[in-house]
């Protein structure tokens, strides 16, 4: 958490202890209560149950269904819970490179300029997310009286527009208390928020995103560069990488973009297809699609050996059916939530299930780690396993033999196939986040900053009602939450927050227990962030490539796959004119160990950082060969700025399940009234995959009616 005093930021130096302080945005913006209360009256009014919903046939025939998908596909699994389904939003675990892939943290705000060349300093922020609960079997028209008489004490609307970093007013109570306000909590918060409820997101830190959020710095001269602090590699979200989902009529394929098409909001986006490869043996340019990769003169003919080109169609027929099912998950896992309810919700799509079944055993496959199903196939080409490893590492942060087939078949079939586009939003990653805060914003909720929750209140009965707060400026209240709480913190630093008299009634479930063995944790990250003068470089550079240094070592062996991104490569206004903003991280393959017992600001951690990014300099080297003397800002991250900034348990880049060896939590917890929702839960690491964790976390909290509002605006 940033230490903050009122009205102003003060920002740690990287590579230097100094430190000082900007002012942060504020405004206002009239209180309409009584608008509100009749807003959120209609809502609730002209929310029913569709047709699809045919009682009790339905149910019947739907949970049979879902049994024999479960026994396919899942057999550990338990009831209609997200393990039920776990190979389908698995799927959906493609990180997109994101950098802490856990929007479950929240932003960072790295450190303002020092005289000269700037030595700015990470400062991250936990976002754990959450989504709120809906009471269901109380009268609608008690609802509405209370709602309506309550209406002057509590509706207070925020006090800043959407955009921007500005802070609302902290309430006193809530429908829903999310802890964080980093991705995969700010799509539950916006969902939940979108069907009537009163949602307060509380951020410990006074910017918002998390993983996810941009910033801004100038240099010496006065221009103005936008950071990242995360994701960099999006698909699937832009009008024309949905064009052809649209076009036969069904809604597309990224949780994200279903969640940013339910509640109305979205960005604008470029498109490109091209990435940069370094790796020992060549520097090329890769081309999304399944025409550059496997035509005449693509990446086969030039990099694979004489029986590439029949190996890779072995692989893809063999995984073809399992694409196929990979594509149709996001509408089940839309449909998903942690009740019986289930059953009702998933009979609307009785035919996407019953066509998923058709594979029968197949469906298994989905639960293998990639390698085998590798194996199975015959794969033997040097150039395609090296590349496939890759992509498997980039994706969840694994090796093959430990990601799920799902995950690996939801991404072949979204990046080979032949009109495949990268996405990238105008302005960052930041923007999506903006449109998530105007979807909680423009529906009464609000987005609080520099509220650092303390602890979550327990009653005697075990229900979680509220959260005590610590704001920045040293006061200390309390907000109480009528239906739900949920943290997107990981599930050791939720534990934290879970007060001694109610530890006994968690312990035990997931990573409740901080001595757990249960998980793994995965490895951290360097962060290296630059703006340095464009001039005289060349026109061909990557927005985004990707660095490997020896095939020959472990995949996931610290320092050997690491990541770039230029993106004002895409989005010039991200960087003054003649100028670029870098962004290269080590992905997830910093040990965690080398930095524990060592104390921030020391001279032994100035120094261990500086040796530890000397990696990322050489990468990028290999592209920008004089990238040391274009410098003009420069900030640095190690595992410790994760741990503190953005309260990641040891810096950890999340949860580490290996294939077939278990599944993450779920979204209830053995707390009545505490949900979670995050990286740690289910589906686990990635946008796609926290944006379907956040979704069905909201699912679970909504009433019937309201979830199959939430279908209906998604287009499902």
């Amino acid at each position: 958490q940033a230490h903050s005093h009122t009205n102003r930021r003060r920002h740690f130096c990287s590579l230097s202890t100094a430190s000082s302080d900007s002012p942060m945005a504020s405004g206002g913006l009239a209180s309409r209560p009584r608008a509100v209360a009749l807003v959120r009256v209609r809502q609730r009014l002209h929310h029913r149950l569709p047709d699809e919903c045919n009682g009790i046939v339905s149910a019947v025939v739907l949970v049979t269904m879902v049994a024999a998908l479960v026994v396919a596909m899942a057999p550990a699994t338990a009831a209609v819970t997200p393990n039920a389904a776990a190979l389908a939003t698995t799927a959906l675990g493609f990180k997109s490179w994101a950098y802490s892939s856990s929007p479950s943290s929240s932003s960072s705000s790295w450190a303002s300029l020092t005289p000269g060349r700037s030595r700015l300093g990470p400062q991250l922020a936990t976002t754990t997310a959450s989504a709120s609960s809906s009471a269901l079997g109380k009268g609608a028209a008690h609802q509405i009286l209370k709602r309506l008489e309550s209406g002057k004490k509590r509706m207070l609307l925020p006090r800043a527009s959407a955009e921007g970093k500005a802070s609302d007013a902290l309430p006193l109570t809530s429908d829903v208390v999310v802890i964080g306000s980093g991705l995969g909590g700010l799509c539950c918060a916006a969902l939940l928020a979108s069907k009537g409820k009163q949602v307060t997101v509380l951020e410990s830190h006074t910017e918002f995103g998390g993983a996810a959020h941009s910033w801004t710095r100038r240099s010496k001269d006065g221009g103005v560069y936008t950071f990242e602090s995360g994701p960099s590699l999006f698909s699937g979200l832009s009008p024309e990488s949905t064009e052809a989902n649209r076009a036969a009529g069904r809604p597309a394929n990224n949780p994200l973009r279903a969640v940013l098409d339910a509640v109305g909001e979205d960005c604008d986006w470029i498109t490109y297809n091209t990435w940069g490869c370094v790796f020992p043996e060549a520097q090329f340019t890769a081309r999304v699609g399944n025409v550059p990769w496997e035509g005449e003169g693509g990446m086969l003919d030039r990099y694979g050996g004489p029986n590439a080109h029949k190996e890779w169609k072995a692989l893809m027929e063999y995984m073809a059916p399992l694409i196929s099912v990979s594509q149709d998950l996001p509408v089940v896992t839309a449909a998903l939530r942690e009740d019986a309810l289930a059953a009702v919700t998933l009979a609307r799509y009785s035919p996407t299930i019953l066509g998923m079944l058709r594979y029968g055993p197949k469906l298994g496959i989905l639960q293998k780690p990639f390698a085998e199903i590798v194996k199975e196939v015959g794969v033997k080409d040097e150039f395609i396993l090296n590349w496939l490893n890759m992509l498997s590492f980039l994706l969840q942060g694994t090796p093959s033999d430990a990601l799920l087939g799902a995950v690996m078949a939801y991404m072949l079939g979204d990046w080979y196939k032949d009109d495949a586009l990268l996405d990238f939003p105008k302005g960052g990653s930041g923007a999506i986040i903006d449109a998530l805060i105007r979807a909680v914003r423009k529906n009464g909720g609000r987005v609080v900053g520099g509220a650092h929750v303390s602890e979550i209140i327990v009653d005697d009965a075990g229900r979680a009602t509220g959260v005590r707060v610590k704001r920045t400026g040293g006061e200390e209240t309390k907000v109480l939450a009528r239906e739900a709480i949920v943290s997107n913190a990981d599930v050791w630093k939720t534990a934290e927050m879970v007060p001694e008299k109610a530890k006994d009634r968690v312990a035990g479930w997931g990573a409740y227990e901080k001595d757990t063995t249960e998980f793994e944790q995965c490895e951290s990250f360097m962060h290296l962030h630059l703006g340095i003068d464009a001039k005289g470089l060349p026109e061909d550079l990557w927005p985004q490539f990707a660095v490997v240094r020896d095939w020959g070592k472990p995949i996931e062996s610290e320092g050997n796959v690491m990541i770039v991104a230029i993106p004002s490569l895409l989005d010039p206004s991200m960087a003054p004119e003649g100028k670029h903003v870098i962004h290269a991280y080590t992905a997830g393959n910093e040990p965690i160990s080398l930095w524990k017992g060592v104390e921030r600001g020391s001279p032994e951690y100035e120094q261990l950082k500086k040796e530890r990014a000397e990696v990322l300099w050489k990468a990028l080297e290999r592209v920008i060969p004089d990238i040391r003397q274009r410098v003009e800002i420069e900030m640095v991250g190690t595992p410790l700025t994760h741990s503190r900034f953005l309260r990641r348990t040891n810096g950890t880049y999340g949860p580490l399940v290996r294939a077939g060896e278990g599944t993450l939590p779920g979204h209830t917890t053995p707390l009545k009234g505490l949900f979670v929702c995050g990286d740690s839960t289910f589906p686990g690491i990635g946008v796609p995959a926290v944006a379907a964790g956040g979704t069905i976390c909201a699912n679970t909290i909504s009433s019937l009616p309201e979830h199959f509002g939430t279908l209906r605006a998604m287009g499902f």
